[in-house]
Formats: C-alpha cells, structure tokens, sequence
C-alpha cells in the first residue's frame, strides 16, 4: 500500500517532463468547450448533490458549461471506467467517493487501478455519518450497545446499502474495534423502513438521511462517526468517545484521467478551494450536510491513499467478500 501512495503522488505531480510554454497556454484557454463530470452514484446522492452545487461555481466562474452526467453500476465501477477511458485533457473528470477507495480492495478483477490510472484534482466535501438504532432496544449510548451486543451475541441485525457499501464497512470496522458480533443484512435498495419497523436494530447512516427520523424521535442517535461533534446533532457523542482510534466519513471529490496537464489540474484545484470558500456555497454544503474540505491536489492524493490502505484493512481482517 505505501507504493500505491508514492505511486498516486507521483501521479499527482505528473507531466513535468512536458514542454512548459504549450502547457501553460493550454491551461490559460482551458476550459474552451463543455466539460463533462462523470457521477458514479444515481442523482440525488451526497456525492451526485455535492458536484452539482460545485459544477454550478466552476460554470460561473471558467464560463463554460460542466455538465453533469449519472453512471452509477458497480458500485461506481462503470463511472470511474468510463473516465480512465478518457482524453487526459481535463474535459472528461470523475466524482470520485469514499466506493473508490474501498473498491480497489473489494474488487478483485477491476480492469483499473484507481490509485494508477486517476490523477487528484480537489477534495469537495465530507458528509458525517451516525450510528442509529431502534428505539425499542434497551442501549442509549455506546458503552450500553456494546454491552448488550457482547450479552447477545449475533442477535442484533445490522443494515447496509449492500456488501462492501460505506455503511457495510463502516460497521465491520465498529465490530472489529469493539468485539461484538452483529449479523450484517445488505439491502439492494433503501433499509430505512425496516430499521424504522426493528426488523434490523443498527444502522451506520449518512447524517442527511437520518436527521428528520432522529429529530421525530423514530430512530436513536448513539453517536457519529466522525472525528469530531456534528453541529447538526449536537450533544450527540463521537464514537471515538468510547472507542479510541474509531473515525470514518463519506467524502467526495473530483479527479481526472492520469496524465491530465498539471496546469489544467492546478487550474481547477484552484478554482474549486474558491468555491469552497465562498460563503454562500459553505451555506448550501451545509444545508445539504456535507462539510467543504478544499485540499492541494497532492494532499488530496495523500488522503484517498490513506483511505485506501485504511479500508483494505477492514476489508480483510473482516474477510469481506462480494457474492
């Protein structure tokens, strides 16, 4: 795994070796036609809204269309494909999501390596997740769901968007850290009814799609797992409260084909962190729970690498495997 992160960072700093003054040109110019944002997730997802509310800024400000285009499949498979297909000229980019760095992992016969064949361009946003449960069962914090899971060992079901999904992993790693045994229940679709029924007990959830259930008291918060207290929860501990070491959250960002020109990248960086700065869209990431993370392109890089390593671990100390 540390040869991947050198491998992304060089890839981050790639196309030094080419002629300077045509590269600045080009990044001068560009963008010169519409550019094309790849989303791997179906329209209204945190990843899909996310890109829509910086694409809008980017149109605004390099006057040029970026358009949108959904290709969910494969859990963001087909997307990030189709992308590493594409011209390295910077109008053809990828929403790239937490699926990324777990997928070079889960997957065993993906016909690309992300880490080689994707070059960062900017973190978007980060979208906090909670651990909720239903309210008929007895725990109403940390310690006491550990105690009762560890009481009742494989009797508590636990819900997921389906196997090697980021409420799947961010379970396993909850059990790994922990040493409770929850019986994992992948769902093809949406698993809040039968949370909210108690058919399943705990869930591992984006924050946007529990608030209202949480607020009605139709669902218990017992923690998020962020790093860091949410605002939109407040007084809801972390789950690194009780379980030192524990973080995970959903983020999103933007990459391109590798061998993209650095200064069409650095153009782009620059452009997004812009956005992120701006007050009214900080207001509107807000509104749509998810926190802008604007980064360098190479730090960025260093991120989805260490999330890469990090989810590869879960992933086979918990033997995860696709069916």
């Amino acid at each position: 795994m540390k040869l991947l992160r050198r491998r992304f960072l060089h890839l981050a700093a790639c196309a030094a070796a080419l002629p300077t003054l045509p590269r600045i040109a080009l990044a001068l110019d560009y963008p010169t036609r519409p550019v094309r944002i790849i989303v791997g997730l179906p329209a209204g997802s945190g990843p899909d809204l996310d890109t829509r509310l910086i694409s809008g800024w980017l149109q605004n400000r390099l006057g040029q269309s970026f358009v949108i285009e959904n290709r969910p499949g494969a859990a963001t498979n087909v997307a990030t494909a189709e992308v590493v297909r594409a011209a390295p000229d910077g109008y053809t980019l990828l929403t790239c999501a937490t699926p990324n760095a777990i997928n070079a992992t889960l997957f065993e016969n993906i016909n690309f390596n992300f880490i080689r064949d994707m070059a960062p361009v900017a973190r978007i946003g980060s979208d906090a997740f909670v651990m909720v449960v239903n309210p008929s069962l007895a725990a109403k914090n940390i310690p006491e769901f550990i105690a009762y899971a560890k009481a009742n060992p494989g009797k508590l079901n636990m819900a997921s968007a389906g196997i090697g999904s980021a409420p799947h992993i961010f379970g396993e790693q909850f059990k790994l850290m922990t040493g409770v045994s929850l019986v994992h229940v992948p769902y093809r679709g949406s698993y809040i009814s039968d949370l909210l029924g108690g058919q399943v007990q705990v869930a591992f959830s984006p924050i946007n799609t529990m608030i209202a259930h949480i607020r009605a008291g139709r669902l218990r918060a017992l923690a998020v797992t962020t790093a860091t207290r949410q605002d939109v929860l407040p007084g809801t501990p972390t789950i690194a409260e009780f379980v030192p070491g524990y973080e995970a959250s959903g983020w999103q960002g933007i990459s391109a084909p590798a061998n993209t020109p650095r200064e069409i990248i650095e153009k782009l960086n620059v452009s997004i962190n812009a956005g992120l700065a701006d007050p009214q869209i900080k207001a509107r990431f807000t509104s749509l729970g998810s926190t802008p993370t604007p980064m360098t392109s190479a730090d960025f890089g260093r991120f989805i690498a260490k999330e890469t390593e990090k989810w590869a671990m879960v992933i086979k100390l918990a033997n995860i495997k696709l069916e």
